[in-house]
């Protein structure tokens, strides 16, 4: 059967809602590929490795009114000047003031994702984003991030999409928004399989951190004190409890 024009694709979210009233989303953004207008599957690499983030944000946050919101896209692809995936998180995040009103929202993207993250990132319930992989290409735009949070983390042996991008475009962000704090994973690469357990504990609390539910690590408070060229690149070190 041929693919549906990307036209006729419609965005939906799964979601997990606390018991009460909603006092805060996080919505998770999965990655995808540089150009597709095909029919995305569901349980694709790319969405399976960003539930078990979903699902921990959602056992540390419900109890606070933190609904977690993960996005399935119109398309897999970024498509060039279209930016699909971004389109369909300004479509979330509307979606998200439709039902629960002006409530303050985290994104949480990897890859793809994290790039559709920041590109939304200066929408008026954004306060935060965690960007994991970034895929930041050097023309990217940068966003108005006054009064937002951007904590990002990358492996230091990603092939997939070359780590000096997301350091460079930190340091234009820092130069303007003090707000920004770069991670490195050491040892590991994109697909976030490695260290898994690390790359969920640091989205989960850069999620919940940026919400003000939990604290943030003293590990990324202190990268967020940091004056440039520091605090880009951190060794990512998980708090053993």
């Amino acid at each position: 059967m041929p693919h549906l024009p990307a036209a006729t694709h419609r965005p939906f979210v799964e979601t997990v809602e606390p018991p009460g009233a909603v006092a805060a989303v996080a919505l998770v953004l999965h990655g995808g590929k540089a150009n597709g207008t095909g029919v995305p599957k569901n349980m694709s690499l790319s969405m399976l490795r960003m539930r078990p983030i979903k699902k921990q944000i959602a056992a540390a946050g419900t109890a606070a009114g933190v609904a977690s919101w993960l996005l399935h896209y119109r398309v897999p692809g970024w498509n060039g000047a279209a930016a699909d995936p971004a389109r369909d998180a300004h479509w979330a995040l509307s979606e998200i003031r439709r039902q629960h009103g002006a409530v303050p929202v985290v994104l949480i993207g990897h890859s793809m994702g994290a790039r559709a993250a920041i590109r939304v990132a200066d929408d008026s319930s954004v306060v935060g984003v965690c960007a994991l992989a970034p895929w930041l290409p050097p023309q990217e735009p940068m966003p108005r991030l006054f009064g937002r949070t951007l904590l990002m983390a990358h492996g230091t042996r990603d092939r997939w999409v070359d780590g000096r991008g997301s350091y460079q475009f930190a340091v234009r962000a820092k130069a303007n928004h003090p707000d920004v704090a770069r991670f490195e994973v050491r040892g590991v690469g994109h697909a976030m399989i490695r260290r898994a357990a690390d790359w969920h504990a640091f989205a989960r609390n850069a999620a919940l951190g940026m919400l003000r539910v939990e604290p943030l690590w003293p590990l990324v408070t202190n990268a967020l004190h940091e004056e440039l060229p520091a605090g880009l690149r951190v060794p990512l070190e998980v708090p053993r409890f």
